[in-house]
């Protein structure tokens, strides 16, 4: 992280060099402050959970809306009620949005009635009322470029467009995901990028995130209406309703495979809540059933393509080559699997560490020995951003990923691995840790294939005890997956799906396409709980998006630093769950919701109050147990969510290795 000179700024300010607007956007969150935020004030007016909270641009006004299908107007530096009506809507207030350049006289809401609905403040009057989604409208959307448009995201899987320059009620169809993914399929969330107004993000069911250009999909519905051919048929009818090029995909590089795993446990695989970064580079995604991901809009890296199915692997090989149009994530791809960077016969010169990052080194060495893998984790990733060419960093907190076990840790430890060879090519331990994350990510084929190579680059090492532990462990799993698919070619292969030839659902070739492009994250953030709902956001915070925050399951509302990922302070915001985070636009302010029928405000507290009451001291703890959280059965989530918890929780999280102590636990009432 570079260094601030604040002197230096406030010499600028003070000669105008800078406004003043900017100076204070530029610290209006800092460490410390994070580190005093505690509970402002409650805004009471609300009979239902609130389901929505927005900042007008000014940040003098915050708007919410409710189960109780009443909208409120607040003046929270006062934490006065300026306004409440009720909004027309006959069930739940799922989005609040002002249109911008309206002199923030206009709120847009959407609801569980499928219906979105436009008011003007000053008259409190509904004078606009659409009704053509045919499922529970998610979110609204707007962009200060246009402002008299606005779009809006529903469960019937559409994203409509609307202008309230043209008399028309309707609205037109914009983007039809059903056309792509089968008549299921249902859009969550939508955002606009705020330096880009012609880019729009998705969010729907499934693990893949979607970016489209608004101005080539407009573009290419004008050449359609004026083609001669195009007959009666409407834009969302064409076989291609998106031109190339107008659509990018974005997902965590091992969900997709993960899916059936998710859908056996009953978890289901939803963004719940997208937005970009203030500087319009990076998206933020709330995975539903998984963690928060960010990803470089800039810096664009694909999934390790070893994880995408093998039918996906031709698409991408050229002359024995990878495709990737510059984008590179360490691996070469064969048409019958991949090989790593060659060795070049000696070590790589190791960066030297400075003596400050290699006592943070051995402090997490030291972490790692006690098997305080969270803490081991934190302090490598700490030393990483300071030191991101080091190797061994990389190879070490790939050991404590693999120990710690969370979901989405061996992934990160393969990606740890790999980032450690392309440092350093001779790096044994990471050769080795590389072939067990594939084993623990079920692809044994390339496992044994990735120990092959082990055994052929450290031939000292091929009768190793670790070697051949590992060496049975994959042939047995490749033994019992071909004995399954003996049985199941015998008929024992269990109960047939019966499935529709209909086109609509079906996943369509261009969807397939499409995610076989997709780009990787960048970073992941973990130790909250996303299950239970799904309207759950995640934020920046910051004007420099130095940290992250989203809410959880268990009543808290997380906060992590961007860079490092790293969990920094842990929060109750809510009885139940904390569904709702807006961050102020230029002050170290923030607005929470969730099930209780409040608006919470946390600010920066004075050295001399007790912020004791809300904080949650056991960050780690937390983080677990919502771990456990998230891996539970059916009957495990309803007794966590009447206020029990379940003990017996290995250190190991919800991913404990079968050798430890996985004992029923036992349920015990949650303390107060």
């Amino acid at each position: 992280m570079a260094k601030v000179n604040i002197t230096r700024d406030l010499i600028r300010r003070q000669i105008k060099e800078r406004g003043a607007l900017s100076f204070e956007r530029r610290y209006h969150v800092t460490d410390p402050f994070i580190r005093r935020l505690g509970l402002e004030a409650e805004l009471q007016g609300h009979s239902g959970c609130v389901n929505c909270l927005e900042w007008n641009e000014k940040g003098d006004l915050l708007a919410s809306g409710s189960d109780d299908q009443h909208t409120i107007v607040w003046d929270p530096l006062h934490h006065k009620k300026l306004l409440s009506m009720h909004t027309g809507h006959t069930a739940n207030i799922f989005s609040v949005k002002f249109l911008p350049h309206a002199g923030d006289r206009i709120l847009i809401t959407g609801a569980a009635d499928s219906k979105v609905h436009v008011h003007d403040l000053t008259v409190k009057e509904t004078i606009h009322m659409f009704g053509d989604h045919t499922n529970r409208v998610k979110r609204i959307a707007t962009a200060p470029m246009w402002p008299n448009t606005f779009w809006s995201a529903a469960e019937d899987g559409l994203i409509r467009q609307y202008d309230l320059r043209e008399n028309s009620k309707h609205s037109e169809v914009l983007i039809d995901l059903t056309e792509y993914c089968g008549q299921l399929v249902e859009a969550k969330c939508l955002t606009v990028n705020p330096q880009d107004n012609n880019c729009l993000a998705v969010g729907a069911s499934g693990p893949f995130v979607r970016l489209y250009d608004i101005r080539m999909i407009h573009n290419h519905r004008k050449s359609m209406k004026q083609s001669p051919s195009s007959g009666v048929h409407t834009f969302c009818d064409r076989q291609k309703p998106l031109p190339d090029g107008a659509a990018q995909y974005y997902v965590a590089g091992h969900l997709p495979v993960k899916l059936p795993d998710y859908n056996n446990r009953l978890r289901v695989l939803v963004a719940t809540y997208v937005t970009f970064s203030p500087n319009g580079t990076e998206l933020l995604v709330n995975m539903g059933g998984e963690q928060v991901y960010l990803f470089d809009l800039t810096y664009k890296q694909r999934p390790y393509t070893f994880l995408l199915p093998r039918k996906c692997h031709s698409s991408g090989v050229q002359n024995g080559k990878m495709a990737t149009n510059g984008v590179s994530n360490g691996l070469h791809l064969h048409s019958n699997g991949f090989r790593l960077p060659e060795s070049r016969g000696h070590v790589s010169p190791q960066v030297e560490l400075p003596p400050y990052l290699e006592r943070v080194k051995q402090q997490a060495n030291e972490a790692f020995a006690c098997q305080q893998w969270t803490q081991a984790i934190q302090l490598y990733s700490k030393a990483v951003q300071r030191a991101p060419h080091n190797a061994m960093l990389y190879g070490n907190r790939a050991a404590a990923y693999m120990k710690r076990k969370w979901d989405g840790d061996h992934y990160d430890a393969l990606r740890d691995c790999l980032k450690a060879i392309s440092l350093n090519p001779c790096h044994l331990k990471a050769h080795f840790r590389l072939a067990r994350c594939l084993f623990e990510l079920k692809y044994v084929a390339e496992a044994l294939e990735c120990l092959d190579d082990f055994k052929g680059k450290f031939p000292e090492q091929a009768h190793s005890s670790a070697c051949d532990a590992l060496g049975r462990d994959i042939t047995a799993a490749l033994f019992s997956k071909n004995d399954g698919e003996e049985k199941k070619g015998a008929g024992g292969g269990g109960p047939v799906r019966l499935r529709s030839t209909s086109r609509k659902d079906s996943i369509s070739e261009d969807e397939m396409v499409l995610r076989e492009r997709s780009y990787d994250y960048q970073f992941r953030y973990c130790g909250h709980c996303n299950t239970t709902t799904d309207i759950k956001e995640a934020n920046f915070f910051g004007s420099n998006a130095q940290y992250i925050v989203s809410g959880s399951d268990d009543g808290s509302f997380f906060i992590w630093e961007k860079e490092t990922t790293n969990l920094v302070r842990v929060l109750q915001g809510d009885e139940s769950i904390v569904n709702c985070l807006q961050p102020h636009p230029s002050y170290c302010f923030l607005a929470t919701s969730g099930i209780d029928p409040v608006v919470r405000l946390w600010n920066p507290r004075p050295e001399s109050e007790d912020l004791t009451g809300r904080v949650v001291e056991d960050m780690e703890g937390a983080s677990q147990a919502n771990q456990r959280r998230m891996n539970a059965d059916p009957l495990e989530v309803m007794l966590l969510n009447m206020g029990y918890r379940i003990t017996g929780l290995s250190s190991g999280g919800a991913g404990a290795s079968d050798d430890e102590d996985n004992s029923e636990g036992q349920v015990q009432c949650r303390p107060s």
